[in-house]
């Protein structure tokens, strides 16, 4: 691994880093506490990013209800005073019962053989003797298994007579003569947060009297975990069964009922924990009644739109089942569940800025899913949940969206820089293509029939001497400057290098062209024509390029090591191009062209066949063509091409004489004519040195 690339661009993955584990921090941690925000008059900053984080840690708890099944409890039974109870009975609505019947219910339970009957209503008024007062008592002494209700009131709060008062709080006990024979008693106290969500069970305050009223009840049914009086306080979460009214349930007037049709079988509550409570729907005189929110309420409000609230005597029923089957909800440790989300901080917000916006996007969804997929699996099994939703509801969509960005102004800005790159060696028009197809300049090489130009600045040397480092580099920008832009890349050529004064420039490829040897040719002419206009240095004199085009196959693609490539072409037709560029010097010409790339622009230039050379290095002739111009050139050039044409054709035939005689005939109509001043050269050495062997018409070079 490349750990040095892996670490590299420090500015994406480092703010990454700080986003990730930032925003961990910030909502993990009591912010408002730890920087002191109420010294600075910032508290109320604190204090709403405080509320935040832990809204966000407890969906955590909340969102995990919603796809586990729903699990319907056996052991339990709840007893409503609701509203068809209230009219079937003719109780008021704003008033206290009359509790015979209470007292027929218990009778009922002890028939049945009940287990405990467990109140979640504060029996609080004074006793006055009245026969129904009575008859509840006589029934909680029969029964022996009632376990009633107090109220726990915090300081600030209504407080009553007959209160008990302990530090920061009061009870209201219920009535002696009630609480005489009752099995036990407890606060109906929860602790709903403030969105009126209660998830967490009330054991009993340290301070107060009295225990919770679901912790006595368990303690009196011997639940394991009451045995233990130090695991007492142990901070436990509310594991609901379902929503609101999952738990078995019947109107209250129907446990009671002595008609024929609606009396219930013997036996209904045999072995079952019975919890009486209120389950109106409304309140009285407009106040809420003993109603809260469940976590199922945050996937079944956000469907119908309604608020749904759990009855308290349910979750009552629900804290007591927890207790007596062992399976209440743990949180991961605080400084465990700390020390994941600055991890994930650190791990997303590092490895998504590694990869591009699809990419990242796709691995910050997996791991959602994955994160998801592993809470609930130990919510449902091993009955323990973190601060998951910090990490896949905040951290990991923070530190994607944070990769897109980085990532996005990365490409744009390497876009940009490719573009200028391209625009070195490739036409405007091949650059656009290229961005949109990048896998044309992917690592790797092809064979491909190209057209390939090598061009060469004559006298380079001896027009360089004496100028110093930066004229050079001036001059010799400059020159490119003109090569490039206004001949090569008009003809749609791409630049494969410079090499020193020289520069090798293909066709048909990387972008794939049709007329590719007529491009080149284009390509070719405009740079003779126009290098010829660029003057050199302080004597002013004209630049003088010579060129060499050749077509054929070559290994075109990306070469190089694993830190840097180059795109270039390499092989034996590579090395042709580069001979028909010096073949220049030899014949006095400024563009030679091979048989192989004239035979595809024959009819669309001004062109004369050379004849045909053994170059050095190569076993075979090749035919040279010098490419003088566009078609509608061919008037002015005729009457001496046509001459040295003859000239060859006789020269081809070993007819010296005649051929001596027709390259002189081409001189007198083109005096700078090169060809011809080289054959009359040549044939002067084939005088003094004949040629051995067959003749063939071929010039073989002895040198580059």
């Amino acid at each position: 691994m490349n750990f040095r690339k892996l670490f590299a661009a420090p500015k994406g993955w480092g703010v990454g880093v700080l986003l990730g584990v930032g925003l961990g921090a910030l909502l993990m941690l009591d912010i408002g506490a730890v920087f002191r925000l109420d010294k600075i008059g910032l508290g109320r900053l604190g204090g709403f990013g405080d509320r935040l984080g832990r809204r966000l840690q407890q969906l955590g708890y909340d969102l995990l209800f919603g796809p586990r099944p729903i699990k319907i409890p056996t052991e339990a039974i709840i007893v409503y005073l609701d509203e068809v109870s209230h009219r079937e009975l003719k109780q008021p609505f704003d008033k206290a019962w009359d509790r015979s019947f209470h007292a027929r219910l218990l009778d009922r339970l002890r028939e049945d053989g009940a287990k405990a009957a467990v109140f979640d209503i504060v029996f609080a008024d004074h006793f006055t003797n009245k026969v129904e007062d009575v008859e509840f008592a006589r029934a909680i002494k029969e029964f022996g298994k009632a376990i009633l209700a107090a109220d726990w009131v915090r300081e600030g709060e209504d407080q009553k007579a007959g209160e008990v008062t302990a530090s920061g709080s009061t009870t209201i006990l219920p009535q002696e003569v009630l609480l005489e024979h009752a099995a036990g008693v407890g606060t109906s106290e929860t602790l709903p947060s403030p969105d009126l969500y209660v998830r967490q069970h009330f054991p009993g305050s340290p301070d107060a009297l009295i225990s919770s009223l679901s912790w006595t009840a368990a303690e009196f049914l011997g639940a394991e975990v009451t045995k233990h009086p130090e695991l007492k306080f142990k901070q436990r979460w509310v594991n609901y069964y379902g929503p609101p009214l999952t738990l078995p349930r019947m109107s209250f007037h129907k446990a009671i009922s002595t008609n024929a049709e609606e009396r219930l079988k013997p036996g209904t509550f045999r072995d079952k924990i019975v919890f009486v409570g209120a389950g109106m729907i409304t309140a009285f005189s407009g106040e809420r009644k003993d109603e809260y929110r469940s976590p199922y309420a945050l996937w079944t409000e956000g469907i119908s739109g309604q608020k749904y609230y759990m009855p308290g005597v349910e979750i009552q029923a629900t804290v007591t089942l927890n207790l007596m089957r062992g399976d209440w909800l743990t949180r991961v440790p605080y400084l465990t569940d700390l020390w994941m989300v600055l991890l994930a901080g650190l791990v997303f917000g590092f490895g998504l800025t590694k990869f591009r916006p699809v990419p990242a996007t796709l691995i910050a969804l997996a791991s959602m899913a994955v994160i998801f997929f592993t809470e609930y699996y130990y919510f449902s099994h091993k009955l323990v949940w973190s601060a998951w939703f910090i990490i896949v509801g905040v951290q990991i969509p923070a530190a994607t969206l944070w990769s897109i960005v980085f990532n996005s102004i990365s490409l744009y800005v390497q876009g940009r820089l490719m573009e200028q790159s391209l625009s070195m060696y490739v036409s405007p028009q091949q650059v656009k293509k290229l961005k949109k197809n990048p896998a044309m300049l992917k690592p790797g090489a092809e064979k491909q029939q190209v057209s390939i130009l090598f061009s060469d600045i004559a006298n380079f040397t001896s027009m360089s001497e004496g100028m110093d480092s930066d004229q050079l580099a001036d001059l010799m920008n400059n020159y490119f400057e003109i090569s490039v832009g206004q001949c090569i890349h008009p003809a749609r050529g791409t630049v494969v290098k410079f090499i020193g004064d020289a520069i090798f420039a293909i066709w048909n490829a990387p972008e794939p062209q049709g007329n590719h040897q007529e491009l080149a040719c284009q390509g070719g002419l405009l740079l003779r024509d126009t290098a010829s206009k660029f003057t050199f240095g302080k004597s002013g004199r004209s630049v003088r390029t010579r060129i060499g085009l050749h077509c054929g196959v070559a290994n075109v693609g990306n070469f190089g090591s694993s830190n840097r490539v180059d795109y270039t072409a390499l092989g034996e037709n590579i090395n042709l191009a580069s001979r028909m560029e010096g073949l220049n010097k030899y014949l006095g010409t400024d563009l030679l062209v091979t048989g192989d790339l004239y035979t595809g622009v024959q009819d669309k230039f001004v062109t004369r066949f050379c004849g045909r050379f053994q170059l050095k290095g190569f076993e075979k002739a090749v035919e040279v063509h010098e490419l003088l111009g566009a078609s509608d050139q061919a008037e002015t050039s005729k009457a001496w091409r046509e001459a040295y044409t003859e000239a060859l054709k006789q020269y081809e035939k070993k007819d010296l004489e005649a051929a001596e005689a027709g390259f002189h005939c081409t001189l007198k109509l083109r005096p700078t004519d090169g060809p011809s001043q080289f054959f009359l050269k040549h044939l002067e050495e084939l005088r003094s040195h004949p040629p051995d062997g067959e003749w063939t018409g071929v010039v073989e070079l002895k040198e580059k």
